[in-house]
């Protein structure tokens, strides 16, 4: 329930992988970090200082990185390659394809800074569509965590589980409200937030805390809203999808993406297929972004609770 999740502190997700990492380290001598020339923005240092032979950096050189990571999982390692989102897709999108991908090796593409709360480094840096470009690809799964706690569990669990993983996260200090111990993850598996009858809202990422909030807004007007974050993307967790949709009748979604090929798309795919209402996307209007703070790029754009809310008004009254 609503009242269940309240931010306990504000933390970057970026921090949840370094710390999710390093527990790695230490539990597992398979693991093996890499970077292109960002371990300090990816968190790493307490890798490093603790487990250097198992850490590479590889400069400016993402394709090679990706390359080297391929070696590594072929010879029975647990590489995670490590850089800002849009350097992690775009920049070698061939090599992950060609090299990773289509063999199914086990590399953990991790990727921060993803999206507008990048911030003040400006629009090409902030990737806005890269969980289209990463989910179109047959075997991988992609996982975008709501907050630091969740970033950690999602790095340590991807540890487990065989097969090239996505996992995007950001830079900026956000609330942070899912359990610590991480129990509340399980790559997959939706998780629902608050139960209710009127809508569904369906979040991923930075976004989840705002539709709690915008949830809770929307209650004190006397309307059932149901939560759910949805942070695998891919495999999606369609019964899940289904079960809210074939109950409230309307869902907005709500990602740091693009409008399309994200998370809102998905959900309109299971929709269309097996239980089609009205749908709303919170979502970047297919544009880029630009420099600024991440709190007003996410009002600019169209991604703060008062949009969140103004869609879920819509979608009700498109369902009536």
């Amino acid at each position: 329930m609503l009242q269940d999740y309240n931010a306990t502190s504000e933390k970057e997700t970026r921090a949840g992988f370094g710390d999710g990492i390093y527990a790695l380290g230490k539990e597992n001598p398979d693991v093996v970090a890499l970077t292109a020339d960002l371990a300090g923005s990816l968190k790493l240092n307490n890798f490093i200082k603790d487990f250097p032979e198992r850490f590479v950096q590889c400069g400016i050189a993402e394709a090679n990185m990706i390359g080297v990571a391929a070696g590594l999982a072929t010879a029975g390692k647990i590489p995670y390659t490590t850089t800002f989102a849009n350097f992690s897709t775009s920049r070698v999108y061939d090599q992950i394809r060609q090299s990773v991908a289509y063999s199914g090796k086990n590399v953990k593409i991790c990727a921060s800074h993803a999206g507008l709360t990048l911030g003040e480094d400006g629009a090409t840096h902030q990737i806005l569509e890269d969980i289209g470009m990463m989910r179109m690809l047959p075997g991988m799964t992609v996982i975008v965590p709501c907050d630091y706690n969740q970033t950690k569990a999602a790095t340590i669990a991807i540890s487990k589980m065989q097969g090239p993983v996505y996992l995007r996260f950001g830079r900026v200090k956000w609330a942070n409200f899912t359990k610590e111990d991480g129990t509340d993850f399980e790559i997959g598996k939706a998780q629902v937030l608050n139960e209710g009858t009127d809508v569904t809202i369906i979040a991923c990422g930075h976004l989840v805390w705002t539709s709690l909030e915008a949830a809770r807004a929307l209650e004190a007007k006397g309307l059932s809203v149901e939560v759910i974050n949805m942070h695998t993307i891919k495999p999606l967790d369609k019964d899940a999808v289904i079960a809210s949709l074939s109950k409230t009748g309307c869902v907005v979604t709500a990602e740091e993406h693009q409008i399309n090929g994200g998370l809102g798309d998905s959900i309109a795919n299971v929709a269309a297929q097996h239980c089609p209402v009205p749908q709303e996307y919170v979502a970047v209007m297919d544009s880029f972004g630009e420099s600024g703070k991440p709190t007003q790029l996410l009002e600019k754009y169209g991604l703060g609770k008062e949009n969140i809310i103004a869609a879920v008004e819509k979608v009700i009254a498109r369902k009536k």
